[in-house]
C-alpha cells in the first residue's frame, strides 16, 4: 500500500514541476503554488488535529527550508531543461538522507536497500548528465541543481522526524503548508511588493491544480515517513523523475537519448528491488 502509494505522489510530484516550468514567470508560478497549497490547508485545517508539540520546531524549520528549496528550484530552471534539472536535483538527496538515517536515525540499512537507494539515486543523476540545449547542463543550472537536492534532504529528514513526533501525520502536513505559504508570501511580497499578489489572479485556476498535485503529493509523503523507513520512502519518491522526462518529452518538446534510457533502466531496476 506504500509502495503504490508513494509511485502516485511521485506522478504528481513530476506534474507540479511542469507546470512551474512552463510558467511565463517561474517565481510567481511556485509563489502562487504556495499560496494555493496553503489555501486549501487553511479550509481543511479544522478537520484535522493539530500536531503535537514536540514536532513544531521541525515544522518550522522545515516550512523555512521549504522556501529556500523554491527560490533554488526557480533558479535551476532559469538555466537549464527540466529534464536536465530536475534529476540532478532529486537523484542526490536520496543518498544524503539514507547516510544521514542510518547513522542518526537509528534506522537499518540492509545491503538490498542501499543498493535499491543507490540504482535510484544514480540513475537519476545519470539522466541529468546527457541532452539539454547545449548538450550539457549549463554550471549554473548544476549548481543551483545541487542547492535544490541540498534543500530536499534537509526538509525530508526533518519532516519524517517531524511526522513521526505529531502523532498526525495529517495535521503536520497541514500545519506545514500553511506556515509554508505564508514564509512564501512574505518573501514575495518583500521583493516585489503587495502588487505582485493581484497580478496572480488570473492563473488562479493552475495555480490551484499545481498546488493540489504538490499538496496530494507531499502529504502522502508525510504519511509514508511514518510507516516506513524514511531512507526508502525518499528514494521511491525520486522515481518522479521518470514522469518528469516523459512530460518534458511529451509536452516540453525535449530530447531523450540512450544515456537517459539506461537512466531510466537503472531507476526501474531500483524500484523493482525495493519492492521485492
Amino acid at each position: 500500500m506504500v509502495f503504490g502509494a508513494v509511485l502516485l505522489a511521485a506522478s504528481m510530484h513530476a506534474g507540479w514541476n511542469v507546470v512551474v516550468k512552463v510558467g511565463l514567470d517561474r517565481f510567481s508560478s511556485v509563489i502562487l503554488l504556495a499560496l494555493s497549497s496553503a489555501l486549501i490547508c487553511l479550509v481543511l485545517l479544522p478537520f484535522f488535529p493539530l500536531p503535537a508539540p514536540a514536532s513544531w520546531p521541525w515544522l518550522m524549520a522545515s516550512a523555512i527550508v521549504h522556501v529556500v528549496y523554491k527560490l533554488t528550484l526557480i533558479r535551476a530552471y532559469e538555466h537549464g531543461d527540466l529534464s536536465q534539472v530536475y534529476p540532478l536535483a532529486r537523484g542526490t538527496a536520496p543518498l544524503v538522507v539514507a547516510l544521514v538515517s542510518a547513522g542518526f536515525l537509528g534506522e537499518t540499512m540492509t545491503a538490498a536497500k542501499l543498493l535499491s537507494i543507490l540504482l535510484i539515486g544514480g540513475g537519476v543523476c545519470l539522466m541529468s548528465l546527457r541532452g539539454g540545449v547545449v548538450g550539457r547542463m549549463p554550471p549554473q543550472a548544476f549548481v543551483f541543481a545541487l542547492a535544490t537536492a541540498a534543500c530536499t534532504a534537509c526538509y525530508t529528514l526533518l519532516d519524517g522526524v517531524g511526522a513521526r513526533l505529531s502523532g498526525s501525520a495529517s495535521g503536520f502536513i497541514v500545519l506545514l503548508s500553511i506556515f509554508d505559504g505564508l514564509f512564501t508570501c512574505a518573501y514575495a511580497v518583500s521583493r516585489r511588493g503587495v502588487g505582485m499578489l493581484a497580478k496572480l489572479v488570473p492563473a488562479w485556476r493552475t495555480g490551484l491544480a499545481a498546488g493540489a498535485m504538490s499538496l496530494a503529493s507531499y502529504w502522502i509523503a508525510i504519511w509514508a515517513f511514518t510507516k516506513a523507513p524514511i531512507a526508502l520512502v525518499a528514494a521511491l519518491r525520486e522515481t518522479s523523475v521518470l514522469f518528469a522526462v516523459l512530460f518534458a518529452v511529451l509536452f516540453l518538446k525535449e530530447r531523450v537519448g540512450a544515456g537517459r534510457i539506461a537512466a531510466a533502466v537503472a531507476i526501474a531496476a531500483g524500484v523493482v528491488m525495493m519492492r521485492l
